[in-house]
């Protein structure tokens, strides 16, 4: 794919549209509960979400990758909408979790910078709406398959006992997965509330990260999608009599690259690419599962990554590792034309594929170039199923249904999104203006962050229509652009939303 054709599939639409208000970026973007109805059915779906680890922008063939080619993900993408400007609410992995299920932003907790280390308390509220107990509630059965990393317990794990409070306290019937990210320790496979094949008397610990522990691994690392797909299948199959949502993170393609010996040499893009070529196998088991129980046309499936891809490492030796790599040294270029990578604040931290799937509601071969978060699960899966979200609930949540619908919207859909970094640096999007208040990557790119010289900008501001690779700061330009976007990040993180509110 070459530039032009990516500017044109990425490109933001420019009009002008300085919205005053949430409430103005609402208006008009609601369906009736007739049209409603007359759309997606009276019947609710099935509703799959499946959220891979690490999966850059241009990691897919049909985003454009051309030393791996991923035809099962692509056919979702034929057979549905692809969306081209899609991010989520934070460049690393457990913040952006934290968004998908609550439809907030993680910043807004304790967790300000960084992602979840091993021994972490559990970071959701129970107290709190999540999109598996919205569902739950009105009659789904829900299951959470794969990467966790979202803490468990009060005070922290107990991994010799009850891993809980965890994923079934804060709306999951059933969870089978890894605690954290498969390169940290405990090297375990979690059942619901306790650690696989721990045996009796044995004491599993982890001090610290863990990352020199030696531990005694519990899971072969080239089994681990085997094993999470196998659990998302069953979940499927024993689940089919009624409603389900299956929230499903494999842990490809996040470090260390360990493909099951059947997807080795599959790709041009090194063990990197075929570990890609893994997540596609992972992707076409739960399509062919579907199909097999004729699931298919009642189901919503969607497709994508909780941030960007890695290019540079966090260390030295990143790349000198053999079970480590980013397949740029075979010319794949995992974030397409992005700058950045993960953890920053520029595109290539937060931009994602996002693919969804919905047979008879979604027009197949599509493409939006809608603003959208994967916060805005849960206010989608709320209207999905007549229900209204409290104010406490889904902050940073917007319903994207007549996006996915392809209905004639004469608004966006989002006022705007605000993006975080793996430091905690912030920026704000909205329209094709994106502002980031202070200099540098926020995240693993050098330098993290950058002190002005005198007459320099104090921060960055960039059109995205334009300008998406993000080469030309116009922040000296545009001072009453500045100004708005800045006053907007600031109402956002005062007023503790960013969605318009119902408050009577």
């Amino acid at each position: 794919m070459n530039r032009r054709d990516f500017l044109k599939n990425c490109a933001v639409a420019a009009g002008g549209f300085a919205l005053s208000s949430c409430a103005a970026a609402a208006e008009g973007l609601v369906l009736s509960n007739k049209t409603l109805e007359s759309r997606i059915g009276a019947k609710r779906p099935n509703i799959i979400f499946i959220l891979a680890d690490d999966l850059g922008y241009g990691d897919l063939s049909c985003y454009g990758a051309t030393k791996v080619s991923t035809p099962n993900i692509d056919r979702i993408a034929e057979e549905g909408m692809r969306f081209t400007d899609a991010h989520t609410p934070s460049a690393v992995c457990s913040p952006t979790r934290y968004g998908v299920l609550t439809g907030r932003y993680c910043w807004r907790t304790r967790l300000k910078s960084g992602v979840c280390l091993p021994n972490d308390p559990l970071l959701i509220d129970t107290k709190r709406m999540t999109v598996a107990s919205l569902l739950k509630s009105v009659g789904y059965t829900t299951g959470c398959v794969g990467k966790w990393h979202l803490g468990f317990g009060e005070r922290g794990p107990d991994w010799n006992g009850e891993l809980k409070p965890g994923p079934l306290e804060i709306g999951f019937d059933y969870y089978f997965g890894v605690p954290v990210s498969n390169n940290w320790p405990p090297f375990v496979y979690v059942e619901n509330h306790h650690v696989v094949g721990r045996l009796q008397n044995e004491i599993i610990k982890v001090i610290g990260t863990g990352k020199d522990q030696p531990i005694l691994p519990k899971r072969n690392p080239e089994k681990l999608a085997l094993v999470q797909t196998d659990k998302a299948v069953k979940f499927i199959e024993r689940s089919k009599d009624e409603p389900f949502f299956l929230y499903l993170a494999p842990c490809n393609v996040h470090e260390p690259h360990t493909p099951n010996e059947k997807f080795k040499n599959t790709s041009k893009a090194g063990i990197y690419g075929d570990f890609i070529k893994e997540l596609d196998w992972t992707v076409n088991e739960v399509t062919k599962t579907l199909d097999r129980l004729n699931l298919t046309d009642n189901t919503l499936l969607i497709v994508t990554s909780d941030n960007g891809a890695i290019t540079t490492g966090t260390s030295a030796d990143y790349i000198a590792k053999p079970e480590n790599s980013t397949g740029m040294e075979y010319g794949h270029r995992p974030n397409g034309l992005l700058r950045g990578q993960k953890a920053d604040i520029w595109e290539g931290g937060h931009r994602v594929p996002f693919i969804a799937r919905w047979p008879g509601k979604i027009r197949p071969g599509t493409i939006s170039d809608e603003l959208t978060c994967l916060t805005d699960l849960i206010a989608t899966c709320a209207v999905i199923v007549g229900k209204e979200l409290p104010d406490n609930a889904g902050e940073d949540s917007y319903n994207i249904l007549p996006a996915l619908l392809g209905e004639k919207l004469n608004k966006p859909i989002r006022e705007a999104i605000v993006h975080h970094s793996g430091a905690g640096m912030f920026a704000i999007r909205q329209g094709p203006w994106k502002l980031i208040p202070r200099r540098g990557s926020g995240g693993f790119t050098k330098p993290v962050r950058y002190k002005p010289k005198p007459g320099e900008p104090a921060g960055q501001l960039y059109n995205m229509a334009n300008d998406l690779g993000e080469t030309n700061n116009v922040w000296s330009q545009h001072p009453k652009i500045v100004k708005r976007l800045t006053k907007l990040l600031v109402k956002y993180r005062e007023e503790g939303h960013s969605r318009p509110l119902r408050r009577k």
